[in-house]
């Protein structure tokens, strides 16, 4: 059985969360290079026995820095809870990034924070990673407070595969482009959208395929098309199959991006229900069709695909 992770809002954390191993970062996707970064806390962990802690940010900086960046993020923070979890991490920091935080002084954060509040042990950072007001701090500012703050800077160099640093912004990329199959294979996992299902038009139902229509909120937008998935209820065991549309619905000239999933032989009512959609693979592009009829024909190939 997994161990309850302890979410906390704020650095106020309790005493046996204090001199632990923290990791510092956004860690969108949780992919395999930050993985590797958590097998070797791990190690560290079993050694000199200590708590694993994550501080991350919500918003994410970048995008509460850059407002018009709508779509971005690979996870949300439920999903890299639950990944941190089964990556054997104790706490998690989700601090908001907020105005008033982006202004504090890097070795305020360093000394008021860090040092103060959390006192760790061990800090696990990326060679680029930047904080403070403006970023004006860095992994050398961080190695100069080791003495005087009592830790110590671990920082691994990245993971390479296929001759590639792999980072988010490369998986990112890959959605982008609809190198689905690769983008999973450096996220460790099959990429996945998570959100409520909504109301829509009823259009699929309609044509003879009901729709599960959920909004992808700020989710990075997957090159649009037709995919194979796997879809789970939350708190539930049951995996069900289907096909799903990101797209725009260029055949009903629809104008905002959206996820529909129509699932094989399934009846019932998943309105207001919280799903999780694994993508498995990308079957075709997105294309607007000269009636109804000639989707319908598309979608019952594109059935006959999935389902093989």
């Amino acid at each position: 059985m997994v161990k309850k992770i302890k979410i906390y809002k704020n650095f106020n954390v309790s005493k046996k969360h204090k001199k632990a191993i923290i990791l510092i970062g956004n860690f969108d996707g949780v992919h395999l290079g930050h993985q590797k970064l958590f097998k070797l806390a791990k190690k560290y962990k079993k050694k000199f026995k200590l708590n694993i802690g994550v501080i991350n940010f919500e918003p994410m900086p970048k995008m509460f820095f850059f407002e018009k960046i709508k779509n971005f993020r690979i996870a949300n923070t439920n999903q890299k809870n639950s990944l941190f979890e089964k990556l054997k991490v104790d706490f998690v920091i989700t601090k908001k990034f907020d105005r008033k935080f982006s202004k504090i002084k890097s070795d305020f954060f360093i000394r008021n924070v860090l040092f103060k509040q959390l006192n760790p042990t061990f800090i696990f950072v990326s060679n680029n990673f930047r904080f403070g007001n403006k970023r004006e701090g860095d992994v050398n500012q961080l190695i100069a407070g080791e003495k005087l703050y009592n830790y110590k800077i671990v920082k691994p160099n990245p993971l390479k595969k296929d001759k590639k640093i792999i980072s988010s912004t490369l998986i990112r990329k890959l959605l982008e482009k609809g190198h689905l199959k690769k983008a999973n294979y450096f996220l460790g996992r099959n990429w996945s959208i998570e959100s409520t299902v909504e109301k829509g038009r009823k259009l699929g139902k309609k044509i003879g395929f009901p729709t599960c229509n959920l909004s992808i909120k700020d989710y990075i937008i997957a090159k649009p098309g037709v995919y194979k998935v796997k879809v789970q209820q939350k708190n539930k065991r049951k995996i069900l199959k289907g096909i799903a549309n990101l797209g725009y619905r260029p055949t009903f000239n629809q104008k905002k991006i959206l996820l529909e999933v129509h699932l094989f032989n399934f009846s019932g009512n998943l309105y207001n229900k919280y799903l999780s959609v694994e993508f498995i693979s990308f079957i075709r592009k997105e294309k607007k069709f000269k009636n109804v009829d000639e989707l319908k024909k598309q979608i019952k190939s594109d059935l006959k695909k999935a389902k093989k």
